[in-house]
């Protein structure tokens, strides 16, 4: 199949489209670059345009024949959301809602959108199933859930097919070293931790050790990068063959604590880095880990890298051989 892969330059998007290519499909990239990396991409087709631009969808929809979507490009920094929502309702939202005016005008009736387990905020029960309420506690999250409530009512309305991934924490790098992490806003933990280990950062802070967890920090579920984007391509296999919406979590279904990922670090790297100790941060719930069981039934979706210590390890390759990052 040729797919258009919206935001490919990105983290994940890279990771994917990788996959794709294994996967026997031909792959076009739409990305505006202003947080992806051409190095990401080296030899994939790229055709640099912004969904906020009509005539750009035009031109790429126009220019090839799809036979599906797969939708990365947004903004994803959830504390960001707060302090500047438009921007996350213009990105998420509206250029969302451009795209799909794209592929309807072009009959492409097939996407598969990254989601995210913050649509549903804080739960009252572990492990999250897709069934459990949704109230996201921060605009990002809430930008994800409109946007699937959208592809609710264009499937009813339209008959376009979609299947909403919801990540759980996205970590880890391609085990050959070449790609990885590289964000502008660098926010995530094993990142943060990874580049205070280099020597890159003077400390690494553990944002509140008094939750109701065994060690006092917070838990979350880590998943491999490589396993979101096999579940990318088993997403298409399934619009494919069954020709029906749906909505799967993605994660490990366990959870690993912030200092449980600290010492893990420490030993794999084999530096002994500095933590400082802060005070919680309001909205972080103490516990956060998915059930993974229905994308596994249904997609027939394994992740390779179940263990955090195999994730930080690719994550430490990848940190390790680009402690800039992709210099471009």
């Amino acid at each position: 199949m040729k797919i258009l892969v919206t935001g490919g330059a990105g983290y994940i998007g890279s990771h994917t489209v990788r996959k794709l290519r294994q996967a026997n499909h031909e792959i076009v990239i739409f990305d505006n670059l202003s947080s992806g990396h051409k190095d990401a991409i080296k030899d994939f087709e790229l055709f640099e345009g912004d969904l906020a631009n009509k005539q750009d969808l035009e031109k790429v929809f126009s220019e090839n024949s799809f036979d599906g979507v797969v939708h990365f490009a947004g903004s994803i920094e959830a504390g960001e959301s707060m302090t500047d929502p438009k921007r996350f309702f213009d990105n998420n939202f509206v250029c969302g809602l451009n795209l799909l005016e794209a592929m309807l005008a072009h009959n492409v009736k097939k996407i598969v959108f990254s989601s995210s387990a913050a649509v549903y905020g804080e739960p009252e029960k572990m492990p999250i199933k897709e069934t459990d309420p949704k109230n996201p506690t921060n605009v990002y999250g809430l930008t994800k859930l409109m946007f699937e409530q959208v592809l609710d009512a264009y499937d009813h309305a339209y008959g376009l097919k979609s299947v909403a991934l919801r990540y759980f924490n996205a970590t880890g790098a391609d085990p050959s070293g070449d790609i990885g992490p590289d964000h502008k806003n660098k926010t995530h933990l094993l990142t943060l931790i990874l580049l205070t280990a280099l020597g890159k950062r003077d400390a690494i802070k553990i944002f509140g050790t008094d939750f109701p967890t065994p060690d006092g920090t917070g838990i979350r579920d880590y998943v491999h990068v490589n396993d979101l984007a096999d579940a990318h391509v088993l997403a298409l296999e399934y619009l494919t063959n069954d020709n029906t919406s749906n909505k799967f979590n993605l994660g490990n279904g366990t959870g690993t604590s912030v200092l449980q990922v600290i010492e893990m670090s420490k030993k794999i790297t084999g530096i002994d880095f500095k933590v400082i100790e802060e005070p919680r941060r309001d909205g972080d719930p103490a516990n956060l880990f998915a059930s993974s069981q229905k994308a596994k039934t249904i997609l027939n979706w394994r992740p390779n890298f179940p263990e955090m210590q195999q994730i930080i390890e690719t994550a430490w390759n990848w940190h390790s051989k680009h402690p800039d990052g992709f210099k471009e």
